[in-house]
């Protein structure tokens, strides 16, 4: 479940007056931020004056029917518009369509000659110019590829890991998948001693891409992504990483309300060779909520009983799922008891795990479940 800087996804861009594109990501550059953020910020505060949840609102209701479903939320929209206030980045086109129709000013007034175009796909925390021209070297001419490169594009994964625990899954849609497009050109045309390492990252990334339409509950393409990100792991050698994704269909089966396809994602997750000790912990729980779903409580207890001594080794867990900690597991611990029927602990369990969950992850919107879940138990206990 998952996940910085906010970058072109919402809109930044890089300063500078040249373009040129690779795949779907372009790298667009040009001065002014700050003032197009300043003019943002005057308007939305002249009078009638809305608030940043209100604008956001408008923004929202601006945006045609069949377009709405697929922007973020109003309070993930809101620090967006924060951000873009601040003059870190700029709205992307058809967010400055919704500005000029949600405000009555014209594009022109409000971002006057700033270019538009999608920007610099790459950008993010921890991430050079060097590393962002790197990037975009390497997507024109995969014979560029070197360490450095994979060691980039894995700072880029990592930090929308992050930015997705704050913005939420629908701000990160788009761009990833338009990485991933790039990305999976580059590994066709990548030969060469680097060839297994961006395999491997590219694995990663259709995962990613996975979890995220899984999340928003675009289940058919969050299965498809999870078969190809099973398949590119096995071809590239890492179990780890296929182990994640098989795990992920069953994520995709409990939020259907299948527990037999939970079990067998989770059983199927646990016999990949080479899966991480941390990621077979996790598979136990998920297993035990499906087989508690079933009403097969015995068999629940005894994964149950496997997975808390697993918990409690503290292992680390691998960058991919980076938020497998001891609170994580105590959440999947408590869903388990809710599902067998033993309310008090399962409430106990929700609440310890919900406290000691780390503050850089405790908006997420993913975390939604487990309060649902606490609600739930409390109220039956």
């Amino acid at each position: 479940m998952a996940r910085g800087e906010l970058g072109e996804e919402q809109g930044g861009t890089r300063d500078s007056s040249s373009s040129w594109t690779v795949g779907r990501c372009s790298a667009v550059t040009s001065p002014g931020k700050k003032a197009v953020g300043a003019r943002l910020r005057a308007v939305r505060e002249a009078p009638p004056y809305w608030s940043r949840t209100a604008m956001a609102q408008r923004l929202r209701e601006a945006a045609a029917p069949g377009e709405r479903a697929a922007l973020p939320g109003v309070r993930s929209l809101a620090t967006m518009i924060k951000q873009w206030e601040a003059g870190k980045f700029v709205p992307r086109p058809d967010y400055r369509a919704l500005y000029a129709t949600a405000t009555g000013r014209t594009e022109h007034d409000l971002f006057g000659t700033y270019p538009p175009g999608p920007g610099d796909c790459w950008r993010r925390d921890g991430v050079t110019p060097d590393d962002t021209e790197r990037l975009t070297l390497a997507a024109l001419r995969p014979a560029r590829l070197d360490t450095a490169v994979l060691d980039a594009l894995a700072v880029v994964l990592a930090g929308q890991r992050r930015l997705e625990d704050a913005l939420g899954a629908a701000a990160l849609l788009v761009p990833v998948a338009a990485q991933l497009d790039t990305l999976t050109t580059m590994l066709k045309d990548a030969g060469g001693p680097h060839r297994r390492g961006l395999g491997r990252i590219v694995a990663e990334w259709t995962v990613y891409a996975g979890w995220l339409n899984a999340a928003l509950r675009r289940d058919g393409q969050a299965i498809r992504l999870f078969g190809d990100g099973e398949e590119l792991a096995d071809e590239f050698g890492d179990g780890t990483l296929a182990a994640i994704a098989t795990s992920f269909r069953g994520y995709v089966a409990r939020q259907q309300g299948r527990p037999r396809g939970v079990v067998r994602a989770s059983m199927a997750a646990l016999a990949t060779p080479g899966g991480h000790p941390v990621q077979a912990t996790f598979d136990r729980l998920q297993a035990a909520q499906g087989y508690a779903a079933l009403g097969e409580a015995d068999r629940a207890r005894r994964l149950l009983d496997e997975a808390a001594g697993r918990a409690a080794d503290d292992i680390e867990p691998p960058p991919p799922v980076y938020w497998y900690s001891r609170p994580f597991f105590d959440l999947n611990i408590g869903v388990a008891w809710l599902g067998i029927g033993d309310c008090s602990d399962a409430a106990a369990l929700l609440a310890e795990g919900l406290d000691g969950i780390p503050p850089d992850q405790a908006g997420a919107e993913w975390l939604g479940e487990y309060r649902d879940a606490l609600a739930t138990a409390r109220e039956q206990a």
